[in-house]
């Protein structure tokens, strides 16, 4: 029976793309399927696709251009199988990927998420160990046995105080992504805002430490362009004040102590100001300053 549906959200770099659809390809079993959503418009794509002749790839390309949140909705529209993964169209799946969260899924059935190991490559694909990867992993990813099954207002706070998850790498219950989807008016903090809409709902997310995904780190991402305009921050802000008057309702008020101050938010801004000087000037770095200082 088919149990997880690979979901690719495509927009960019073609050679990437290919390449992130042979690492899936390369997935053992018959219980997947590949689906990819072109939100461009780059020349060969539908026919590279057809060439493939693989009666598990799906191949859609949109009418007009959705945008990231609005593409990963049309996504999460199509998943029709248990489980579905929204991996980044730069990214690679290793071989051993789909056995990894098989076993994952089997010892926590009731997760909402799973998240395995990563590896995080550099726009050359090479290993590429970044602050910001150095930060998750010493100082917000939990500490002690890699397999736990986490939730509650402790992985919410967790989380709020450094989100060390590795978003194109989980493996999401098809049914609970469904009933939230991701907010259209968030553009690059979305995926963290549905995993606290699970947590507030009740779910939980299971680890599990085999390393089994490349995670693509590089300048030209859609987080990394917004930061240096400060855009990213300003969305932030918004977002972490509104979960922390929403967690204080909820009852869960060290989780909102959390999200209210975003500590690690305004530190990263910090960290990005000579970039923004570079790249956006005035008015980047005041925009990274206020979300830094107020």
């Amino acid at each position: 029976m088919s149990r997880f549906e690979i979901l690719l959200p495509y927009y960019g770099d073609v050679a990437l793309m290919q390449d992130a659809v042979r690492s899936i390809l390369a997935q053992d079993g018959d219980d997947w399927r590949l689906t990819v959503v072109d939100d461009g418009r780059e020349a060969g794509v539908p026919e590279w696709f057809d060439g493939l002749a693989d009666s598990r790839v799906r191949y859609y390309r949109n009418e007009q251009n959705l945008g990231v949140t609005g593409n990963f909705n049309r996504c999460v529209e199509l998943a029709e199988y248990e489980y579905l993964v929204l991996m980044g169209c730069d990214d690679l799946m290793h071989p051993n990927y789909l056995q990894v969260v098989r076993a994952a899924a089997d010892r926590e059935p009731g997760a909402a998420m799973i998240q395995p190991g990563v590896v995080v490559i550099g726009s050359d694909g090479q290993p590429f160990d970044t602050l910001v990867d150095r930060t998750k992993r010493k100082l917000y990813a939990p500490k002690g046995p890699g397999r736990a099954l986490l939730g509650g207002e402790e992985l919410a706070a967790s989380l709020l105080r450094g989100n060390w998850l590795y978003f194109p790498s989980i493996c999401w219950r098809t049914e609970a992504v469904k009933r939230f989807g991701f907010r259209q008016d968030l553009g690059v903090i979305q995926d963290l805002a549905l995993v606290i809409d699970l947590l507030v709902a009740g779910e939980s997310l299971a680890t599990t430490p085999e390393v089994c995904f490349s995670y693509r780190r590089h300048a030209e991402s859609e987080s990394s362009a917004k930061a240096y305009t400060g855009h990213r921050f300003e969305e932030a802000k918004r977002f972490f004040t509104e979960t922390a008057d929403r967690l204080d309702r909820h009852g869960w008020p060290n989780a909102a102590k959390v999200s209210r101050l975003h500590l690690s938010s305004r530190l990263h801004a910090l960290t990005l100001l000579p970039g923004a000087v570079k790249h956006a000037g005035r008015p980047g770095v005041s925009a990274m300053l206020r979300h830094a200082t107020r």
